[in-house]
């Protein structure tokens, strides 16, 4: 059975590409998630340690999170969003909040033509993908991914700088 997503966007749980194929270079952090939410579960940690994400955060949540099915893992009473950002060269140091479905696809194919003329990993771009609960303000970073083909990382070879005599 091949379930097929709306293009340019990724599941809350899966490290899959739209295609349903893996994607990679990716990195997870649904680990250290878990981890955080048992802590908090077992006391550990206070509902105001957890639940504190950045007013910025929550205004892209609220305007441009894309919905999910998973229950927030900390109040439970709202489903939490998915708010993707993109870094890399020429964007904005806070990055890039993506509001439209088709603004990831746009940003990968920028990435796929910049790739061939990179002079380091610096100029590369990465997509980070935050959950979000709009209710408790619950945010966690699900997954970080490059927006470009895996075969171009590997044949890329970064540049080292000169170093100065001082």
């Amino acid at each position: 059975m091949n379930m097929r997503r709306r293009a340019g966007w990724l599941s809350a749980l899966s490290i899959t590409g739209d295609d349903g194929e893996s994607v990679g270079g990716v990195i997870d952090h649904r680990l250290s998630r878990r981890s955080l939410i048992n802590e908090y579960r077992r006391g550990r940690l206070r509902r105001d340690q957890v639940c504190d994400a950045h007013p910025d955060l929550m205004r892209a949540a609220r305007n441009f999170g894309d919905e999910t099915q998973v229950c927030c893992p900390i109040c439970q009473e709202d489903n939490v969003v998915l708010v993707t950002y993109v870094f890399g060269p020429r964007l904005p140091h806070h990055g890039r909040c993506i509001t439209r479905p088709h603004e990831l696809e746009e940003f990968r194919q920028l990435a796929q033509r910049e790739a061939i003329h990179a002079t380091g990993y610096d100029s590369l771009y990465t997509a980070y993908v935050v959950e979000a609960c709009r209710s408790c303000k619950w945010h966690h970073l699900l997954r970080t991914l490059p927006l470009i083909e895996p075969s171009l990382v590997a044949n890329h070879q970064p540049t080292r700088r000169k170093q100065s005599n001082r």
